[in-house]
C-alpha cells in the first residue's frame, strides 16, 4: 500500500487513484527565463523518483509538465535582449531538456508551453465571469479570491488577512499578500500580448497551470507536485480558479519537496553560493553523482547542499557501480540459496520504504546492507554464477527507479576467461611469480584484475 503525505490534507493517506492501476500527474515545470538551478532540480528529481516509483508498482502514468514561456520575468528577459519571446526562451527550452537528460530524468508525456494555450485560458476565464468569481478592472481580469469560501485549504492562509478591493498583478508575490489575483493582464505597449474574446492581453502565471493540466488531464486528477514555495500563492490559486470553474475537487494529493540550502543558508548569486547544474558538471563533478545527492534526501527534508557531500555522493554512487561491475567474478563458485533470500529481503525493504512517502533513506539502506551481505558470502567463497546472475538482475530492477547504474559491457573472450582461472589456479598454490605474470598479461590486453577482501573481480581498462 502506498501512502503519501497529502499536503491538502496534512497527514500521511493511502494512494488511490481515480482510474485503477492509471496515475495522471501534474508536475510544475520550469519558467524558461534563465538556466535552471540545483534547488529547481532538486524539485524535478523528486518528481523524477515519484513518476518511475510509480511506475515500477506497476501503474500506467500519464504526467503533464508545464513550460511557462509567457510572464514578467521570460518577457522582461526578451526585452533586455532585444529578441522576440519566442527566440529567447526556445533557448532555454533547449537547455532545460538537455539538462534533464543528463540528469536521467524521464521526459514527461507532455510539455505543454503555456504560449500555445491561450484558447485554454481564455475559454477558463470565461467560465470564471460568467459564474461571478472574476471581473473586469482597468481592462485586466482578477480573481476574486472573496468569492471562493474554501480559499487557504491548501496553504492554512488566514483568511481574516484578505483585502477585500485590493489586487495584485504581478505574477509572483510574498505570502501575506493575500489580494485578488490577476487572470488576464491587458496589453501594454511594446509587451507580448494576444487579441482574445475577454479582451487583448496576456495570462496571469497561474491560470496557465490550471488551463493545462485540465486540458490534459481532466477536471479533477491524481497527484499535483512542485516545490514548498509554490504553495502559496501559486498552488492556492490554481485551487481557487479551477473548482470555481468547474464546481468539481480539482487534485486528490497534493505533493511538495522541502528548499534546497547551501552550506546551510539560501542560495543566492550575492552570496556566491549560486550554482546550476553545468557549474557543476564543468567543476567536472560526475552527473550522476549530482542525481543521486538530489535523490538521497527524503523529498519533505531540507536538503543541505555542499561540495563535500557532493563528493562523498561520488564517491558513494563510484563503489555502487565498482560493486555492480565487479560482480563479473573469475572463480566459478556453488550456489548459494541464502543470497536469494537475502535479494527478497532487500526487495521487501526497498518497497517498504519507497511505499511509505517515498522514505527513500530507508529504501536506499536495504540496498547497501543487501550489497554488504553479498561481499561477506563472496569473500567466504559462498557465491556462484547463478548468484551473480541474481544480484545482478535485482540491482537493474531496482534501478530503473534510482537510475544510478553506469553501464558498461563487460565480456571477454575464452581465452582470457582461461587465463584468469589459471592464475586462480597459481595462487591457491602460492606460485605467486606465475600469477603475478599472468596479471601483467592481462593488464596489457586491458584486463585488471582486482585482489579484494572478497575475492579477485576483473574490469575493462582504457589504456593511455
Amino acid at each position: 500500500m502506498i501512502r503519501f503525505y497529502n499536503t491538502l490534507t496534512k497527514r500521511k493517506e493511502e494512494f488511490i487513484p481515480i482510474e485503477d492501476k492509471i496515475v495522471k500527474l501534474y508536475t510544475c515545470g520550469p519558467t524558461v527565463y534563465d538556466l535552471a538551478h540545483i534547488g529547481n532540480f532538486r524539485a524535478y528529481v523528486f518528481e523524477d523518483l515519484l513518476h518511475r516509483y510509480l511506475e515500477y508498482r506497476g501503474y500506467k502514468v500519464i504526467r503533464v509538465m508545464n513550460i511557462t514561456d509567457v510572464d514578467d520575468k521570460t518577457i522582461n528577459g526578451a526585452k533586455s535582449q532585444g529578441i522576440s519571446l519566442r527566440e529567447y526562451t526556445d533557448r532555454y527550452i533547449k537547455i532545460f531538456l538537455e539538462d534533464m537528460e543528463t540528469l536521467r530524468l524521464k521526459k514527461p508525456d507532455f510539455l505543454p508551453r503555456a504560449t500555445e494555450h491561450i484558447n485554454e485560458m481564455v475559454e477558463l476565464i470565461k467560465k470564471l465571469l460568467e459564474k461571478g468569481y472574476a471581473y473586469y478592472k482597468d481592462n485586466s481580469i482578477y480573481f476574486s479570491i472573496s468569492k471562493f469560501s474554501s480559499y487557504g485549504k491548501l496553504s492554512g492562509i488566514d483568511l481574516s488577512q484578505i483585502k477585500v478591493g485590493a489586487r495584485v498583478d504581478t505574477d509572483e508575490y510574498e505570502k501575506e499578500d493575500v489580494r485578488d489575483f490577476v487572470l488576464w493582464k491587458s496589453a501594454k505597449e511594446k509587451e507580448v500580448w494576444w487579441e482574445t474574446e475577454i479582451g487583448k492581453g496576456r495570462p496571469g502565471w497561474h491560470i496557465e497551470c490550471s488551463a493545462m493540466s485540465m486540458k490534459y488531464l481532466g477536471e479533477t486528477f491524481d497527484i499535483h507536485t512542485g516545490g514548498v514555495d509554490n504553495i502559496f500563492p501559486h498552488h492556492e490559486n490554481e485551487i481557487a480558479q479551477s473548482e470555481s470553474a468547474t464546481g468539481k475537487k480539482f487534485v486528490n494529493y497534493w505533493l511538495h519537496c522541502a528548499h534546497l540550502l547551501v552550506n546551510g543558508e539560501k542560495m543566492s548569486k550575492s552570496k556566491g553560493n549560486f550554482y546550476t547544474l553545468r557549474d557543476l558538471l564543468n567543476k567536472g563533478y560526475n552527473p550522476v553523482a549530482i542525481r543521486y545527492l538530489l535523490l538521497s534526501t527524503h523529498y519533505r527534508d531540507p536538503l543541505n547542499f555542499t561540495e563535500k557531500s557532493l563528493k562523498q555522493a561520488e564517491n558513494t554512487v563510484k563503489n555502487y557501480n565498482e560493486f555492480y561491475q565487479g560482480l563479473n567474478i573469475c572463480a566459478s563458485r556453488k550456489y548459494n540459496p541464502e543470497i536469494k533470500k537475502e535479494i527478497e529481503k532487500a526487495k521487501e525493504r526497498f518497497i517498504k520504504g519507497l511505499d511509505d512517502d517515498l522514505n527513500i533513506s530507508f529504501a536506499l539502506s536495504s540496498i547497501f546492507n543487501l550489497i554488504k551481505i553479498v561481499n561477506i558470502f563472496f569473500s567466504k567463497g559462498e557465491f556462484g554464477a547463478e548468484n551473480v546472475k541474481e544480484v545482478k538482475e535485482f540491482i537493474e530492477e531496482i534501478d530503473s527507479v534510482l537510475c544510478i547504474i553506469e553501464k558498461k559491457e563487460e565480456f571477454l573472450p575464452e581465452n582470457i576467461l582461461n587465463l584468469i582461472k589459471e592464475r586462480e589456479i597459481a595462487r591457491n598454490k602460492k606460485d605467486y611469480k606465475r600469477a603475478d605474470e599472468i596479471r601483467n598479461i592481462l593488464k596489457e590486453k586491458g584486463i585488471f584484475l582486482e585482489d579484494t577482501p572478497y575475492g579477485t573481480r576483473w574490469k575493462k581498462i582504457t589504456k593511455t
